[in-house]
């Protein structure tokens, strides 16, 4: 039995972690989690899973429900709480599904705790890639994808050898607004922008869909993940989202995975990771309600956000975290209705041409590189 533990276990990819675990007695057990400010979805997963430790967003939120837990589980808070729990000894695999740069330093922790880190949070490898992946070979730690499209590239990759990799090929179902134009992009609204058409997933992430730097930062995180130059990606316009990703191989071959649209599997192969076992909760894939799939090349002129990611990748250094800051700031101000949606990109757009990128930055640069971001696209927004 393997024992987990899960940060940031309220939001989309933790409540579908604990699906799996509760789908699966037998094979999994949480030990530990942290949770933000759901309470009530925290203590209900505490209650149900009876983990031993349990960390909350902040003093407030533990006051309030210390009381309320049962006794024979810890309590802590804060960034110190988040990072404790991370390393919790009785822990073997980290599932980090926190949301935003804050899950960077417990990834690190966990790496030097030599824990395995079954990884969603996107920010990790997007604003320090190099920290990470250097981290994790020093410390002979694997990083799982958790991502739906670096999770198909993982499997493709199996038994395959490096060199023989001509290029990866990430499928995008281009969000809520696949079908429309940029003109008509400028009156819509957050209820819309939340109508994602194929996915279940948290608010930021489906508005990172909709502008598609989503699979602009999946770009940077695949270049980090499997050590591949940005000019060996392609994003392909998939509307159905079957095939997640592909990889071609240099004799021509490409093997792709598919599957339904269901963060399930993939989060259930990194905990079972090298193993597969059944799973009875997700729908089979029958290719024969689809007839046929879509494809299309990215028009980067209509998707922007994602030509940014892959400049910001290139050029490296401080740039991509500079790029996740101000999108994070950008898509929160979207969501509290203070911006309109095109605004996002333009924000982006402003913090990029603003910064001078600092080249093999150290954990200090990142963050203070990430915390002049948001101080200056918030005072765009003001």
């Amino acid at each position: 039995m393997k024992k987990i533990i899960l940060l940031g276990a309220t939001g989309s990819i933790g409540q579908q972690t604990l699906d799996v675990i509760r789908a699966n007695p037998d094979s999994f057990r949480l030990v530990a989690m942290s949770f933000g400010e759901n309470i009530e979805l925290g203590l209900k997963a505490v209650h149900e899973f009876k983990p031993e430790l349990v960390a909350v967003k902040n003093r407030e939120i533990y006051d309030q429900i210390r009381l309320n837990i049962p006794s024979s589980c810890q309590l802590t808070y804060g960034h110190d709480g988040l990072c404790e729990t991370a390393v919790y000894h009785k822990g073997e695999i980290v599932v980090n599904a926190v949301i935003g740069s804050v899950g960077l330093i417990p990834t690190l922790k966990a790496i030097e705790a030599k824990k395995t880190v079954a990884l969603a949070n996107k920010e990790t490898l997007v604003t320090a890639g190099q920290i990470v992946t250097d981290y994790a070979r020093k410390h002979n730690v694997q990083i799982l994808p958790v991502d739906s499209e670096h999770s198909a590239i993982f499997q493709c990759l199996n038994g395959e050898k490096k060199e023989s990799v001509e290029r990866l090929i990430l499928t995008a179902s281009g969000g809520s607004f696949r079908d429309k134009s940029r003109n008509e992009l400028k009156h819509v609204t957050v209820k819309e922008a939340l109508n994602h058409p194929n996915w279940s997933m948290g608010a930021k992430i489906t508005i990172d869909s909709a502008t598609m730097m989503n699979k602009g930062l999946e770009v940077i995180e695949a270049h980090w993940l499997f050590s591949v130059s940005y000019d060996q990606i392609d994003v392909l316009l998939h509307k159905e989202s079957v095939i997640h990703s592909m990889v071609e191989f240099h004799d021509g071959s490409i093997i792709a995975q598919l599957g339904t649209p269901d963060m399930k599997i993939p989060i259930q192969y990194a905990l079972t990771y090298p193993n597969r076992i059944p799973s009875y909760e997700s729908e089979r894939l029958d290719l024969t309600k689809y007839g046929q799939l879509h494809f299309e090349k990215i028009d980067f002129d209509r998707y922007r956000c994602l030509k940014f990611a892959f400049d910001s990748g290139k050029i490296g250094g401080t740039m991509p975290a500079v790029l996740n800051a101000a999108n994070e700031v950008a898509v929160n101000a979207f969501l509290e209705d203070k911006i309109p949606f095109l605004k996002i990109e333009e924000l982006v757009e402003r913090a990029l041409e603003e910064h001078a990128p600092l080249f093999n930055p150290t954990l200090e640069d990142i963050q203070e590189a990430d915390g002049r971001t948001r101080q200056f696209v918030q005072s765009l927004i003001n």
